[in-house]
């Protein structure tokens, strides 16, 4: 590498095997990657500031006028590559050995390694996750129990998607002239870095999720550093293929305008059913008319999330794209095998929706739901995708649609499973772990987004009433708090709740509820605690 790199630093802690990963080469792609593009970062974040200030004084989204050329001509994303051309069930979540391990082998067409919502970004949750996906990609991958049970990869795999953090997200222990980096552009350039030439060398190759854009400009910005790495180390343009998850509300609006962005190296959209639900909370917080229930009842039949959902598969379909629907999060009850049943029925109520709307694959978040989501769409999808099916070309979604505000009632129930959990969730990410199983739920950032969210509005809303009458007020809030605390504590056990760092996590979601600035991302404030 021609650049100096003098001005990168790791000051996080070099373990026995980080210098593997975290190369003078490896270091000095990435120094190349912030110092063209962590401007336009930092200004595309500015620009998502603005537009809430707009919303907040009643400029709603909406379909942008000065881009209807490209929603209403014609054209069409590059080829997908073969080994994604079907990706009927896609399991997710963290990077940590063992699960890489058993996910590439869970049966799934897809595994989505998460440096994002399903990963604590602690400094060795990040560096390890990386040595992990490139032993994976070698297929030198190897896991042992304390017990003596060793793990290996089967014959045949999942393809490998990445997702790196968000754009909102840095990378305090890595810093450039000083100042931490983006976290997105380290967990993009590293795997990329030390992967690329051995994934097309194994008839694959780098595949990318991208989490929370929220406008075109953002997409743009993705393709630009996708070109540059590709010209950098002397791979084809088009090689990187991406897709994007449209969990914002702002994105809803621009699908198309996303996909256009990353023609060459898009690999469609992703319906991100709970970030999504969080996105149009935070968004439209301050309107007086915008008020959601119990997030039970949210659920991919409520108006404005079906509106979504067929949006997303009319506008993928047209331009030739996948449309991957949203994630199961239901784990197999091993002790209860009627209420297992019945949370499986409940995966395959929603799979099955998916599939006959038109969806092209779906998400789960346990090797135990692939075989339960695979049997619906290998029953209602017999071909690879359904990207050259008409289903829904002919409805219409509007500005309305997908803003329509959802019936249904705020209850006690619901208050107080969103501060259970969402306490829980918090204590869990503090502790390291980003993907916490939790009343028989697999719970990540975005669920644990929603429950403050909502309890943020219900305290300040009008509307935010239950169902018997009484005002959802911060003193509710104050006695619930205690009351489930008390029953966190019986339920896991005096030690584990000492040990379970929820001090902290009760002050941090103190924070989120009661101070009336809303916080963007509870992970913003939660990364200084790691």
């Amino acid at each position: 590498m021609s650049t100096q790199t003098t001005g990168i630093e790791v000051v996080g802690a070099m373990k026995a095997q980080y210098e593997e990963i975290l190369t003078p080469e490896a270091l000095s792609f990435i120094e190349e990657l912030e110092r063209k593009f962590g401007g336009r970062r930092i200004e595309l974040l500015q620009n998502r500031q603005k537009r809430q200030e707009e919303i907040n004084h009643g400029q709603l989204p909406d379909f942008l006028p000065e881009t209807k050329h490209i929603r209403t001509s014609e054209w069409t994303i590059a080829p997908i590559p073969q080994d994604i051309q079907d990706r009927r069930v896609e399991i997710t979540g963290p990077t940590d050995r063992k699960m890489v391990i058993n996910a590439l082998n869970s049966g799934a067409k897809v595994f989505m390694a998460d440096f994002e919502d399903a990963t604590s970004p602690t400094w060795e949750n990040i560096v390890e996750g990386q040595i992990n996906l490139r032993d994976a990609v070698n297929r030198t991958i190897s896991f042992e129990n304390p017990n003596g049970k060793k793990y290996v990869l089967n014959e045949e795999t999942a393809v490998l998607f990445v997702r790196a953090r968000g754009l909102h997200l840095e990378e305090k222990h890595v810093l450039l002239d000083g100042k931490p980096i983006s976290g997105s552009i380290f967990d993009f350039g590293m795997y990329f870095f030390h992967n690329v030439k051995n994934l097309l060398a194994r008839g694959t190759g780098p595949y990318f999720y991208l989490p929370k854009l929220e406008s075109h400009l953002e997409a743009r910005l993705w393709n630009d550093v996708f070109v540059f790495a590709q010209e950098k180390l002397g791979i084809p343009k088009g090689t990187i293929k991406a897709t994007v998850l449209i969990e914002t509300i702002m994105a809803a609006f621009e699908m198309n305008e996303i996909l256009y962005e990353l023609r060459d190296h898009s690999a469609g959209l992703n319906c991100g059913r709970w970030d999504y639900i969080f996105s149009y909370l935070k968004k439209l917080r301050n309107c007086e008319d915008v008020i959601l229930p119990d997030r039970s009842q949210v659920t991919m039949t409520a108006p404005f999330m079906r509106s979504y959902s067929l949006l997303t598969i009319q506008t993928c379909h047209r331009r030739k794209a996948p449309a991957m629907g949203g994630m199961a999060a239901q784990i197999p009850i091993r002790n209860n095998p009627e209420t297992n049943e019945a949370a499986f029925e409940k995966v395959r109520a929603d799979k099955e929706r998916e599939a006959r709307d038109g969806h092209d694959g779906t998400w789960v978040a346990h090797p135990g739901l692939v075989p339960v989501a695979l049997e619906v769409f290998n029953r209602e999808m017999p071909v690879s995708n359904q990207i050259h099916t008409t289903k829904q070309q002919k409805i219409t979604v509007t500005t309305q649609d997908i803003l329509e505000v959802p019936g249904g009632k705020i209850t006690e129930e619901g208050v107080r499973v969103n501060i259970n959990v969402g306490i829980q969730y918090v204590a869990s990410w503090l502790s390291g772990r980003g993907a916490a199983p939790i009343h028989n739920l697999m719970e990540d950032a975005a669920t644990a987004e929603i429950s403050r969210a909502q309890l943020w509005q219900w305290i300040r809303h009008p509307k935010g009433v239950l169902n018997d009458g009484r005002k959802v007020t911060a003193e509710m809030y104050e006695q619930f708090k205690t009351e489930e605390l008390e029953k966190i504590q019986r339920e896991i056990g005096a030690q584990a709740y000492a040990e379970g760092r929820f001090d902290e996590a009760v002050n941090l979601f103190d924070g989120l509820i009661l101070n009336d600035e809303f916080v963007d991302f509870l992970t913003l404030p939660g990364y200084e605690s790691l």
